[in-house]
């Protein structure tokens, strides 16, 4: 008997229209148990889904990094400390990266031009504006809870290799094929998950859990069912064993009315 979902939002709680379907919406709301939405987006970036659709779910945001219970109060936090995001954006400079970096720092997002087309596609996704800035734009004792690099889909295997070599100290990992989602080395949505479910005595054989991509699979691994979309990358859908229909025909749905 399952007792919690968590579930991805990009690639799956949302189609490519970055909407939530009716009958996706309607499956959720019949629920009766919590639903959690796990997303690598900030948390003003998960507010609108939750608010457009009557979801009264708890967060957990940044891939992990920020959890917040359903009255967005923060249950936990692990982010980056500012000198260390301060030496991964001037070694993205100073290597002249093809990168649109984005610095999170709770609903702060802070980029250094929002005439590129990649930050203004995000902030058109996820309906928030950025701020132009650099990280010395933070005050000491914030929390960076993730760089984003936005990425040409030719380069960003190699973008994330070269960040994972001169940064071990960081969990570097895939969140599309064009986005990479940089954070504290510990940090990463199963985790989280765990520490959700600790909170309410559930223990991860109970889960169910939803995902598209790489920075999914090890809250895919802990769930005692992860299910993967159909829209994921092949590499992923060979180390799976339960997937279902894409974001764009109601994976979710179809799920949820079997359990």
């Amino acid at each position: 008997m399952y007792k919690i979902i968590f579930c991805d939002v990009d690639g799956t709680l949302v189609n490519s229209e970055h909407r939530v379907t009716d009958l996706t919406r309607k499956a959720i709301l019949d629920l009766k148990i919590p639903f959690v939405i796990v997303s690598a987006r900030s948390p003003s970036g998960i507010y609108p889904i939750l608010e457009k659709n009557g979801f009264d779910s708890a967060i957990i945001a940044f891939s992990g990094a920020l959890i917040q219970d359903e009255d967005r109060n923060i249950i936990y936090q692990n982010g980056l400390e500012i000198p260390l995001a301060k030496r991964i954006i001037d070694f993205i400079e100073s290597e002249k990266m093809s990168v649109a970096w984005n610095i999170f720092a709770g609903d702060k997002w802070i980029v250094k031009s929002r005439d590129d087309a990649r930050v203004r596609r995000e902030e058109s996704i996820v309906e928030v504006k950025a701020s132009e800035g650099s990280i010395e734009f933070l005050k000491e004792g914030e929390v960076v809870h993730k760089i984003l690099c936005m990425c040409n889909p030719d380069e960003i295997d190699d973008i994330e290799l070269t960040i994972r070599k001169h940064f071990p100290e960081v969990n570097a990992v895939k969140s599309s094929d064009i986005l990479l989602e940089i954070m504290n080395k510990d940090v990463n949505k199963a985790d989280s998950v765990k520490r959700y479910c600790d909170t309410l005595n559930i223990d991860t054989d109970e889960v169910v859990a939803f995902g598209d991509n790489y920075n999914d699979v090890e809250m895919l691994d802990l769930a005692g069912l992860g299910v993967l979309m159909g829209n994921a990358p092949d590499e992923l859908k060979k180390r799976f064993e339960h997937i279902t229909e894409d974001n764009d025909h109601d994976g979710i749905a179809k799920v949820l009315k079997l359990l």
